[in-house]
């Protein structure tokens, strides 16, 4: 009988532990705004400190998975550190210790994606094979169950209190059956003369700004997709959410299969007809002013994505002149900057143009990301 409790389980499941973080959050935040009477602008600023702390996370979790191993960070901060942090956020009795716990929630989410995704390229390493887009299709997994339990519970009344007490219970009882699993992680000493903040450097600048233009694309249909097809078809708020709808679901189904096809295409190639494939559905986009060809064009755009940033991490990972922990804190500064600019940019467009004008950066993305799709090669260092 195959052992099951292997490496590539345990980073799965931690994978899919940080989605779920994230969609239990996520599902939340109208309710947790009531609670605390927040407007607008201070839940825009709560959400930004979360962005921010993430970013801060990110070079000392990669530091960290550095120097004691990504397996031993991974394992404790995903056991020990996650499950209080939406219980820190759901008991917070005032706006500033809200505040705290946003932060603090924000550096465990985006510290622990950094270690994991170290971990990931280590048991990725020892398999000689792909496997990065499967543990991302983990997460993604995750963040809709964690979405779609908070959708239920919320329907059915059950306050945040009692949501993110049974949610981090049951975080902390599944990650604590990983805590065993094996793995020798590399480690390294630690460098006295390297930046606080991980800047990628050499051909690694070129991934960076890949991993940016795919998360910048994606933060932009996250956000716009559903005010995209209201402007552009007058339809109702329930028609216009298919859109992501069909976008996730693409995304989904795409990195399960990425490992097989960047197994046979090799990364570089994959991520030339990813950008190909991103191309043709914002094309659709622009062209086209019906329902079906535009939730195409989404489909399409989430196909053409979704293997991208998993591609990014894992050359990350390998890359011979920067640490693993270190190298993919670095990528995922930028590529989460780009999570946090492409709403923004997007909306600054349709400001002065037109919502749809604004969607002419989808392509344009796609483009560079088919151009650049070269420097993902392991072999291009």
């Amino acid at each position: 009988m195959r052992k099951i409790r292997t490496p590539r389980y345990a980073v799965s499941i931690i994978f899919a532990v940080n989605g779920a973080l994230f969609g239990t959050w996520a599902s939340r935040i109208p309710a947790i705004a009531n609670i605390h009477d927040l407007s607008p602008a201070l839940l825009g600023f709560l959400i930004f400190l979360a962005g921010a702390s993430a970013v801060i996370a990110f070079s000392i979790f990669g530091k960290a998975a550095d120097r004691y191993g990504a397996a031993y960070v991974s394992k404790r901060a995903t056991i020990l550190l996650i499950p209080i942090s939406i219980i820190f956020i759901a008991y917070a009795n005032s706006f500033l210790a809200l505040t705290i716990a946003v932060i603090y929630f924000g550096g465990i989410h985006g510290g622990v994606d950094v270690a994991m995704n170290a971990w990931a390229a280590e048991v990725e390493r020892k398999n000689e094979r792909p496997l990065m887009s499967s543990f991302h299709a983990m997460w993604s997994l995750g963040a809709g169950i964690g979405a779609g339990l908070g959708a239920l519970l919320a329907f059915n009344q059950i306050g945040v209190q009692g949501h993110f007490t049974i949610v981090s219970i049951l975080i902390f009882l599944i990650t604590l059956s990983i805590y065993s699993v094996p793995f020798k992680s590399e480690t390294k000493e630690k460098d006295k003369k390297a930046p606080f903040i991980s800047i990628p450097q050499g051909s690694l600048l070129t991934v960076a700004f890949i991993t940016f233009f795919a998360s910048l694309g994606e933060g932009a249909v996250a956000d716009w997709s559903a005010i995209f097809l209201i402007s552009v078809l007058s339809i109702g708020e329930g028609s216009a959410a298919l859109g992501y709808t069909f976008f996730s679901i693409c995304m989904f189904a795409m990195r399960l299969m990425g490992d097989r096809i960047s197994f046979k295409f090799g990364p570089s190639k994959t991520a030339q007809y990813s950008g190909l494939v991103a191309l043709i559905g914002s094309i659709i986009l622009l062209t086209f002013e019906s329902l079906l060809p535009l939730l195409i064009g989404f489909s399409l755009i989430g196909l053409g994505i979704a293997v991208i940033i998993p591609l990014a991490f894992s050359r990350a990972g390998n890359d011979k002149n920067m640490s693993q922990g270190t190298a993919i804190a670095s990528i995922a500064t930028l590529g989460y900057g780009g999570m946090l600019i492409g709403p923004l940019f997007v909306g600054f467009i349709a400001e002065i143009t037109s919502i749809k004008t604004s969607f002419f950066i989808l392509p344009i993305l796609a483009l560079l990301i088919f151009l650049l799709s070269k420097s993902l090669s392991v072999k291009s260092h």
